[in-house]
């Protein structure tokens, strides 16, 4: 175990950490300057056309504007977009298409910056930051910008780390550097009886549950795909509270928080506050959000008078011209606001003392609220996706902290780095990508550099046990994808870590491949999902070739589904020689696109529902916004229920039947991005039944040749995979299979042959024990047919 320095570890973290802010603020800026409002609204990082809806009191006396389409233009829902819940923004009067560069600037210094706190199909709800502002009357627009308000709440908690001297360094935060060890734990800790309050538990997550309430400082519950770690961790805040301890529970995104206040919220009885703005607006979570039990306790009744006092007054000023009238108005509005957030502030504190479980994000945890507030264990969720400087909030800017429990899969996507401080993935032939990361429209997505070819096996894979291998976020300290939970598994090893190992989400042959390549094949699924398929769905569902197999590849190599650049065509045609508008265009329209691939998938998905199974649970993901927007086109009307998005947005959500698209296509054998091995992981993710997958075979004969799957018996087994030259369809195209394809094909047919040679004689050697994992697991290997859609 190597210490690390405190202070030259803060000091680092900052470097890095405003290497990715400018690296946002550059990108943000670029984009904003050089395109017009109408280009930037169809890239997702802006709305035209918006009025004011209503204008009110928020918590702690912020000006909450709701907006939504303009009736003058038809009013309705609002266009794709990619703002979320916690974005920075700023609402401005619109610029006429006419008006040139410095009159847009200046319209725009004269708005308002704010955040999202809300997100509706026909509204958006902003916070403002200024306490006075005038919102202009005419259509106003909203332009999303880089956040800085996170990167000053980290910098303030590296600075606060950088500056601690030693005698103010817990116990905790020795065991975090490798200052000193965990404390070893007795035998008899580990098996205490536990009256357990859900039976259902199984052996993994009792172990972990022993085992996190045993340790003194920090305990690791690595939770991979559909292994209840929230189940887990439901259980263990409820032991906690039987030992009356104080908990404060945390996560890097309000969904992740969200799920764990509507799970706890029940068990009746609970003393537990939300502190923030909800990403979900549903009854469990609001009924216990700050804001909520601010206005329904008796000390509130005050509280609500006054808001609803500056409610009117800010109504009348938006009605009033006269400048001495408006001047008067504002000063009363400011005298009000000074009394209601002292009152709020009393209210807002006796409500913290009282609650024995406190939940927050991460950033809400350097909150004034918990400044000076106490806690026995510090509890986050999805630790594996949040920056380690996010991690240390809840660490030093609350009161005091005991224990850390860290909740989380190392083995999944790490948090996304913009600054190419990153090292995770190699530099290749892939260059530039733009990634799909919303789920609801499109969005300023990180650049990322690619890989030459996808293999699994070119490495050490990673494994639980040994994390470091291959592992992006394992190979250097420097990196800000180097997230706290690997850091402490390399740092002190597994023996701070359980892992949960019955997984109650996929059929047994979607997880053997994540299982045996990622997780040491201890990955099991549960006896209830075992061999259940989409045709056992708990209704009607036809017994269909596209319902009785759980997984299926779909083989789209050839020059029949070649990919695209998106705008390419667009591109080629700009000769202006602007580098600046060409770096931000390509910004927004380097996406990859696959418009055959894309109407396959329309023919799977419609052949689904044509078997009964219900849009609504089905789910359609691509790790690229362009074939994002494409599938959006061709799958929204016709099936209204089914749920579209990115990889990266997708990952943690469940649905029945996942359909994935993967885009590449190309005679150079490139995958880019696709490259990282945990993003593959993530795909296999999200599913319960069926799990069809569109990509090119050629591209993965790596992955498919080099992954050895040990067998039981201890044989061994290999999935087979070959390309077959694909049937031309007289609606894609006439042109056939060229030369190259042939001399793959036998190539290919080649170390088929002698793959099946060395298989033969291991399986004679084993007494006939290994088996072809295509007849273990029952894969399905499917070509597109002639019938084109």
């Amino acid at each position: 175990m190597k210490a690390t320095d405190i202070s030259s570890f803060a000091t680092n973290q900052l470097s890095l950490l405003n290497n990715e802010l400018q690296a946002e603020l550059a990108e943000t800026q670029l984009l904003t300057s050089t395109h017009a409002p109408v280009v930037l609204q169809r890239a997702g990082l802006a709305l035209l056309n918006l009025a004011v809806n209503s204008q009110r009191t928020g918590l702690g006396g912020k000006t909450l504007l709701e907006l939504g389409i303009d009736p003058a233009v038809g009013g309705g829902e609002l266009h794709e977009h990619g703002f979320r819940v916690g974005d920075i923004c700023a609402v401005a009067e619109q610029p006429k298409g006419a008006e040139k560069k410095k009159e847009r600037e200046s319209k725009e210094k004269q708005g308002a910056e704010g955040v999202v706190t809300k997100v509706q199909k026909e509204a958006i709800t902003v916070a403002l930051d200024k306490e006075e502002v005038d919102i202009p009357a005419g259509k106003l627009w909203l332009v999303k910008l880089a956040n800085d308000v996170t990167y000053k709440r980290l910098n303030l908690t590296m600075t606060k780390l950088q500056k601690m001297q030693p005698s103010e360094h817990s116990q905790l935060t020795q065991v975090l550097f490798g200052q000193t060890s965990p404390t070893p734990l007795a035998e008899e800790e580990l098996k205490q009886e536990i009256q357990w309050n859900d039976p259902s538990l199984n052996d993994s997550q009792k172990e972990a549950i022993r085992f996190t309430l045993a340790s003194r400082e920090v305990s690791l519950i690595h939770g991979p795909p559909g292994t209840g770690k929230t189940h887990t961790l439901i259980e263990l805040i409820l032991q906690l509270l039987a030992r009356n301890q104080r908990i404060l529970v945390c996560g890097p995104s309000n969904i992740s928080v969200d799920n764990i206040v509507e799970r706890l919220s029940s068990h009746k009885g609970i003393p537990m506050v939300r502190l923030g703005h909800p990403a979900r607006l549903l009854p469990a979570v609001l009924n216990h959000s700050l804001e909520v039990l601010t206005k329904t306790t008796e000390a509130a009744e005050i509280v609500r008078d006054i808001r609803a006092e500056m409610d009117a007054k800010q109504a009348s000023i938006r009605k009033t011209r006269n400048a001495r009238e408006r001047k008067g108005i504002w000063n009363e509005i400011r005298e009000l606001r000074k009394e209601y957030r002292q009152r709020e502030g009393r209210v807002v504190a006796e409500l913290l003392r009282t609650s024995k479980v406190v939940l927050s994000t991460l950033h809400g945890a350097g909150s004034f609220h918990l400044k000076n507030e106490e806690f026995d264990v510090v509890i986050v969720d999805e630790a594996s996706q949040a920056l380690e400087a996010q991690c240390w909030i809840p660490i030093v800017m609350v009161g005091s902290v005991g224990k850390l429990v860290l909740a989380g899969d190392h083995l999944q996507l790490p948090p996304t780095i913009k600054s190419g401080n990153g090292k995770g993935l190699k530099e290749g032939k892939g260059g530039k990508e733009r990634k799909a990361t919303g789920k609801r429209g499109k969005s300023t997505d990180e650049v990322t550099h690619g890989v030459d070819k996808l293999s699994l096996a070119e490495d050490e894979p990673p494994t639980p046990e040994n994390p470091k291998a291959n592992n992006p976020s394992s190979s250097s300290s420097s990196s800000l994808e180097t997230t706290l939970f690997d850091r402490l598994l390399t740092l002190h090893g597994p023996a701070i870590k359980r892992m949960l190992t019955t997984q109650y989400r996929m059929h047994e042959l979607i997880v053997a491949f994540p299982s045996a390549s990622l997780y040491d094949s201890r990955l099991q699924a549960a006896d209830s999902v075992r061999t259940r398929l989409l045709k056992d769905l708990p209704y009607p569902v036809d017994d269909a070739d596209d319902t009785r197999e759980p997984l299926v590849f779909w083989d789209t190599q050839g020059g029949d589904f070649p990919e695209k650049v998106e705008d390419d065509d667009e591109a080629a045609s700009d000769t202006t020689g602007n580098a600046k508008k060409k770096k931000a265009s390509s910004l927004l329209s380097e996406s990859k696109i696959n418009p055959h691939e894309a109407s396959l998938v329309s023919h799977h998905v419609r052949n689904l529902i044509q078997s009964g199974v219900k849009a609504e649970d089905i789910a359609v993901i691509t790790p690229y916004n362009g074939q994002l927007a494409l599938l959006s086109g061709l799958l929204k009307e016709k099936f209204g229920g089914i749920e579209l998005g990115s990889v990266d947005g997708f990952q943690g959500r469940e649905k029945e039947a996942v359909v994935v698209s993967l885009v590449r296509s190309n005679a150079e054998g490139e995958v880019g991005f696709l490259g990282e091995r945990r993003r593959l992981n993530g795909e296999f993710s999200f599913l319960f039944f069926s799990f069809p997958f569109f990509f090119t075979l050629l591209f993965f004969s790596s992955l498919l040749f080099s992954v050895v799957f040990p067998t039981n018996q201890g044989g061994l087994s290999f999935f087979l995979s070959f390309p077959l030259p694909l049937p031309s369809s007289s609606s894609i195209s006439s042109t056939s299979s060229s030369s190259c394809d042939l001399l793959l094909f036998f190539l290919f047919f080649f170390v088929f042959l002698v793959l099946l040679s060395f298989i033969l004689v291991q399986l004679i050697l084993s007494h006939f024990a290994g088996y072809f994992f295509a007849q273990e697991i029952g894969l399905t290997i499917s070509f597109p047919s002639l019938q084109w859609p």
